[in-house]
């Protein structure tokens, strides 16, 4: 084999093993390489290489680094082997990391003035996924922490940074473009009689963990 292949075979095992994106300067490492302009052309080049629909592999730049993921497509016969199908994140919770991805850092009660309802068990829910992290606490009277989101979130969207985050008039776009003509705007979810999230944990619940570790 040649250099360039040998290259490629040896970043496309290393992608294959790294339980997380490898950052490219790792990469550069690995490969022993001067500039790192060197190593993202071998890392193009085994990107072009998985394209194609006769590959079931691509090549992703996710979280600031790069992972080898499994094409869209074969998804239905992934399910099949996993017997498992992924979890899903509710409406709400959806809602929630929205609002946090586009204004962090940004406090709970900002949140929830925002979303209207109490948002404790969403919090729970993102934070135990950890698509979300505390960041800080804001230099205001109570110094109520702070939320962002982390690098799971950037990787489960499938982001490389934040900067890949679609604008505002790109999601109207998207939902205008899914909505059937004629419908109704979807109406917000509405707090119960005490003003608390449907999905927030019992008052006996044990207290909210800390933050997950994650990379951002």
């Amino acid at each position: 084999m040649g250099e360039t292949l040998d290259r490629q075979a040896v970043i496309e095992a290393v992608l294959f093993v790294a339980e997380e994106p490898v950052p490219l300067a790792k990469l550069q490492e690995i490969l022993g390489d001067e500039e790192p302009a060197a190593t993202e052309a071998s890392v193009r080049a085994l990107a072009l290489d998985l394209e194609g629909p006769t590959r079931g592999l691509m090549v992703q730049e996710v979280a600031g680094g790069f992972r080898l993921a499994t094409r869209g497509e074969a998804a239905p016969w992934i399910q099949k082997l996993q017997q498992v199908k992924p979890a899903k994140l509710s409406r709400a919770a959806l809602e929630t990391l929205a609002i946090i991805a586009y204004k962090q850092p940004i406090t709970r009660a900002e949140i929830e003035a925002i979303r209207g309802v109490a948002v404790d068990g969403v919090m729970r829910t993102l934070l135990e996924r950890g698509l979300v992290r505390m960041l800080g606490r804001k230099a205001e009277a109570g110094r109520p922490i702070l939320y962002g989101t982390t690098g799971e979130f950037l990787e489960h969207f499938g982001f490389k940074d934040l900067g890949d985050l679609p604008t505002l008039r790109e999601i109207d776009e998207l939902i205008g473009a899914q909505k059937p003509a004629g419908s109704p705007p979807p109406a917000e979810r509405p707090a119960d009689a005490s003003g608390t999230d449907p999905e927030a944990p019992p008052a006996d619940a044990s207290p909210e963990p800390g933050p997950p570790s994650a990379t951002v």
